[in-house]
């Protein structure tokens, strides 16, 4: 089920009216309740599935249970290989199998000893296996690190990694953050809940009409890229930034907004990143539940910025590598991860990695002059990432690039769709002006008057009624 399906619009208020007529103290029933339907929204896409993040719940709910019960250390440690060994076996069969297989048959093709057909399965990639996989590893790590005591609350566990409003693509929630949750009495707390509804309806503005309509250009760009000028290659590798952004931190608005509407409260997931003045705060600020999981379970346990200089650089190709491989079983995403890795280092090793940490523009309305460079050629070297991530292979990634640095960039672009320019230029005013805000409709204290908080409203649910592009599937489902 997709949240901006007419199913999901359905689905939204009967579970919600539901949940808030059980009663505030049954815990245990809420929890229940939640459960069921957070199955039922994963089994809506494929039931037969259903099986598979129940096994792997199950594994890591008992592996915790023999981490609390044992201090011995190698008891412990069978335990941990027990959890990574299932998870990351799961995952690495579904996602990886055939990419392993095909790489293993060129690389034999390529020193002169070809086989004569790769193995390949006809397998689906069972949707949300790298983000629950991720949630439920963190718990086991940090039970065997002693960080969390285990849950003897089956529910709670199960509901933990299944929960519907980030179940399918994050954020991916730490154990120490959401768990505790299911074991809290929720109590409806109307302010909570209208700003849940305000960032779900930024985050459906955000899909509907931002990266929908981008979606329409970048998909014809890439496609039939050896036709259009370097400006359009351009123009095309821009829109799919806003399609990529649009999409993936719109679907995280509206996951954090519908956890709000039951009394949660999820991490966020993204914070303006295109307004970062170098790739180091980029990453800061871009899916920020993975790029702390790699920080705290691979990073830091590789030694981080410690050590000498050579450490240092093989912890920063190995964490950007390993990020791009979660991504797809791609060597454009490899590319992708280490082309960052790449932007990354000299800002590592000169020591500059934490400058910006301070808002842009802090206390004044509009950048310095410095400030809107530095973002503008952040955003440019990304957008050149971005290519590699949106081509299906290297050699068309490459291809793309070439073209777009042809003398055919000083040209004016084939594909100019005025409508889009001026949504995209005015989305990205829009989240300027709210930048210190946990999301763009954010209105702190009522700070605006009632009649334009709805005006705004109104205006946004016209604009997707009447400018929304054609209904795409999240582009995070993939991975």
């Amino acid at each position: 089920m997709s949240f901006n399906s007419i199913e999901f619009l359905i689905f939204l208020p009967i579970v919600f009216c539901i949940y808030w007529l059980i009663n505030g103290r049954n815990v245990k029933a809420q929890n229940v309740f939640l459960l069921v339907t957070s199955y039922f929204f994963y089994g809506w896409w494929d039931w037969r599935y259903l099986s598979l993040i129940v096994f792997s719940s199950v594994v890591d709910f008992f592996v915790g249970i023999g981490l609390g019960r044992t201090s011995s250390t190698t008891k412990r440690k069978l335990l941990l290989l027990a959890s990574i060994t299932v998870n990351i076996g799961f995952l690495g069969f579904f996602k990886y199998f055939n990419f392993f297989s095909e790489s293993f048959n060129e690389a034999f093709t390529f020193f002169g000893e070809p086989v004569s057909d790769p193995i390949l399965l006809n397998i689906i990639l069972p949707i949300g296996i790298s983000f629950y996989t991720f949630q439920t590893l963190s718990y086991s790590i940090d039970t065997y690190r002693r960080k969390i005591q285990p849950t003897k609350n089956i529910v709670a566990f199960l509901l933990f990694v299944s929960f519907f409003p980030q179940l399918v693509a994050g954020p991916i929630e730490r154990a120490t953050n959401l768990l505790p949750q299911f074991h809290n009495q929720r109590i409806f707390r109307y302010n909570q809940a209208s700003d849940g509804m305000r960032q779900i309806l930024w985050g459906l503005f955000k899909k509907i009409v931002i990266a929908d309509n981008c979606a329409i250009y970048a998909n014809d760009i890439f496609s039939n890229y050896d036709d259009y000028s370097g400006s359009t290659l351009l123009l095309g590798a821009v829109f799919f930034a806003f399609q990529i952004y649009g999409d993936f931190s719109g679907y995280s608005d509206i996951a954090i907004g519908t956890a709000r509407l039951f009394g949660f409260k999820l991490m966020r997931n993204f914070s303006f990143p295109y307004f970062s003045r170098d790739i180091a705060e980029f990453w800061r600020r871009w899916h920020i539940s993975l790029s702390t999981w790699f920080r705290d379970y691979v990073y830091i346990p590789l030694g981080g910025s410690r050590g000498c200089t050579w450490l240092k650089i093989r912890n920063i190709f190995i964490i950007f590598m390993v990020s791009g491989f979660w991504h797809g079983a791609n060597w454009t995403f490899i590319v992708w991860g280490t082309l960052n890795a790449l932007y990354f280092l000299p800002i590592m090793l000169l020591g500059k990695n934490r400058v910006h940490t301070n808002s842009v523009a802090e206390g004044a309305y509009l950048p310095s002059f410095r400030e809107l460079m530095q973002m503008v050629i952040t955003f440019f070297f990304t957008i050149i990432a971005w290519v590699f991530f949106r081509s299906e292979t290297v050699e068309k990634a490459l291809s793309y690039i070439l073209q777009i640095f042809s003398a055919s960039l000083l040209t004016q672009p084939e594909v100019f769709p005025k409508n889009l320019i001026f949504l995209i230029l005015t989305f990205l005013s829009v989240e300027w002006v709210q930048r210190n805000k946990q999301h763009a409709l954010q209105f702190e204290n009522e700070s605006l008057p009632q009649i334009a908080r709805w005006s705004i409203y109104y205006t946004i649910i016209l604009v997707m009624l009447l400018m929304g592009g054609d209904q795409q599937q999240f582009i995070y489902f993939q991975f």
